[in-house]
């Protein structure tokens, strides 16, 4: 059954069709809706099919799209007002033709509305130009970029106002300055009211099956929600076919206070998405250049707070990167497309949009109800040198293994920060992990600094885990423990890389070292000798020592230690201060004091 429509209807119920086939010159609008078709569109020259307040199209073909026509479909999504940050993007739409199928996108696609039916088409600057503006709707084409299967930040690809973006690639593209107060809805809420710029994408609908070229040694591409209507990125990422890429998502996030096209100045970096499973809501993680106070709240040098963007349902028009395992693609496919509306918990832009925030009772009562997996986890902020903060979160699912889990442990995309800490996981560095959770469990942690660093750990959120459960630093250095859950750990690091340091612990237990082990090795510094000596009276075995001032730095070290009753070390030329004295056992338990090393003379 085909059903042809030759008139302007309003769909006040949510239609459905096996087929759609929209005559010549023949407007259809659609408002806070769904349409669904089972097969294929069929848009005649000069038709216009009006997606509108929060309306979605979803279309049920397997394989291949098989849509058709020169006519459009019109869809609005709301990017950043400022014409120094980034959002990403994926469109909806591509070049309208005759001929089955996807098509490519350009900027040239997109519009400012000026009614709820009619648009004057944006400008595309000129490369020398850099700022966009919001009326008339002009967009700086010297921003709009694609990324695919890349392994540094010069593989970037530069398209400009060329119609050359396949479906199913995502582009950056960078906001406009000024306002518009034009209501092309009349519904109070203005094309851009100085916080979000309002573009209509328009051309044919994209449907069925899209594939995405991923590429092995995670690179990375760029690529996003391809379709009218939001999509289960859960269902997506662990989709089983899908197998190539690493099963995250990353979201670009970015200061809107440094205003400058300079690489060198931008503040941003990756949120990042774990999926967990396929039924969850899966974790998210900001990115790195905010900095919270430790109530969680933001610090006065940040301006916007990842903590509350929202992923499981990406809506229209999102961009997101992924990496690949293999060389191989991925692909979506309308079995992931999901009628969900943006501004509902689940579902965010870059940034909440003005009018994609009023969703009624009943839909927030029904969604409540169909939140049921929320995975366990915890929140674990560092502040780096009091300038931001890096976010990790630490997952308690029982899928997840010791290695690696794709869809569960997520690799930091920011790897180029002088300063950072993340999860240790099979040599690499993570800022989401998940485990299965044991009490005895110490989770390793990477840090890593250019100069020295300060860094302040602390618990922002407890997210349906055992709120009664202590959570701890464990400080190989000296093995002591610290509640960061009520509580901050501070310490200050040297230039480095400190890969056995510091674990995430649940008890406050040094294992594997008794107290009469400890009672059996005496350890003083003769300041007037300057000579640190042990006694071991009961000839245990040590297979190493080493002496570490306060910043983790061995000063000094000494392996293959013999059995001895009397070990003495010179401290001869070390400055005066605080010293941690280490003696692994040939157990390999490790014995720690701290001593005080004077140069006075005075013991």
């Amino acid at each position: 059954m085909k059903n042809t429509l030759l008139l302007l209807l309003v769909f006040i119920s949510i239609p459905a069709f096996s087929q759609l086939h929209i005559g010549a010159s023949t407007p259809v609008y659609v408002k806070n809706q769904v349409l669904y078709v089972t097969q294929n569109i069929n848009l005649a020259a000069s038709s216009n099919l009006y997606l509108r307040n929060n309306s979605q199209l979803l279309q049920g073909t397997t394989g291949t799209s098989t849509n058709t026509g020169t006519g459009i479909l019109s869809v609005y999504q709301e990017g950043t007002s400022d014409n120094f940050e980034y959002n990403y993007w994926c469109s909806p739409v591509g070049n309208p033709t005759i001929a089955t199928g996807n098509t490519s996108f350009g900027i040239s696609l997109l519009n400012r509305p000026t009614s709820s039916t009619a648009v004057v088409p944006a400008t595309a600057l000129p490369l020398s130009n850099y700022n966009g503006t919001s009326n008339p709707l002009a967009i700086a084409s010297y921003w709009i970029y694609k990324l695919t299967n890349a392994n540094n930040y010069s593989q970037w690809v530069q398209v400009g106002n060329a119609t050359t973006i396949a479906p199913g690639e995502g582009f950056t593209m960078k906001g406009t300055s000024g306002t518009d107060t034009t209501d092309p809805e009349t519904t109070g809420v203005s094309n851009n009211p100085g916080s979000a710029q309002r573009y209509d994408f328009r051309g044919k609908p994209n449907d069925g099956n899209i594939s995405v070229a991923v590429g092995s040694g995670n690179a990375s591409t760029l690529t996003g929600n391809p379709y009218p209507s939001a999509i289960d990125l859960n269902a997506f990422l662990m989709d089983p076919t899908n197998s190539a890429c690493t099963r995250i998502a990353y979201f670009w996030e970015q200061d809107k206070t440094t205003n400058s096209h300079y690489l060198s100045a931008y503040r941003g970096g990756y949120g990042t998405y774990s999926p967990g499973v396929l039924g969850s809501n899966g974790v998210y993680v900001a990115a790195t250049f905010n900095s919270y106070k430790s109530d969680g709240t933001l610090n006065t040098t940040g301006t916007t707070s990842g903590l509350v963007i929202q992923r499981k349902y990406s809506p229209i028009g999102q961009g997101f990167v992924i990496k690949g395992n293999s060389n191989s693609t991925v692909t979506f496919k309308n079995s992931h497309r999901f009628f969900y509306k943006e501004g509902s918990p689940l579902s965010q832009f870059a940034k909440s949009s003005p009018d994609k925030t009023a969703v009624n009772k009943e839909e927030q009562e029904k969604e409540k109800e169909e939140e049921i997996i929320i995975i366990p986890h915890i929140k674990i902020n560092t502040i780096i040198n009091n300038q931001f903060t890096r976010q990790l979160a630490l997952a308690f699912l029982p899928e997840a293994t010791d290695g690696v889990d794709p869809g569960i442990d997520a690799l930091n995309m920011d790897q180029t920060l002088p300063g950072d800490v993340s999860f240790w996981l099979d040599n690499g560095n993570y800022v989401i992990e998940g485990v299965n959770f044991e009490l005895t469990k110490k989770i390793p942690l990477a840090a890593k600094a250019a100069t020295n660093t300060t860094l302040k750990f602390y618990i922002p959120e407890v997210i349906n885990f055992d709120p009664s459960q202590n959570i701890y630093i464990y400080d190989e250095l000296d093995s002591s423990y610290h509640d960061i859950k009520t509580g901050t750990y501070e310490v200050t690091i040297e230039p480095g890389t400190y890969t056995d340091r510091f674990k995430i612990a649940f008890t406050n237990v040094t294992l594997g070292v008794n107290d009469e082990t400890k009672k059996n090795l005496f350890i003083s510094q003769d300041n007037s000798n300057k000579i640190l000596t042990a006694s071991n009276p009961n000839n245990m075995v040590f297979k190493s020592f080493a002496l570490y001032d306060i910043l983790g730095k061995a000063v000094i070290t000494k392996n293959n230690l013999k059995e001895e009753q009397n070990y003495s070390f010179s401290t001869s030329g070390l400055s005066s201060g605080v010293y941690i004295a280490a003696f692994i056992t040939a157990d390999n338990e490790k014995i720690t004091q701290k001593v005080i090393i004077s140069n006075s003379g005075k013991q």
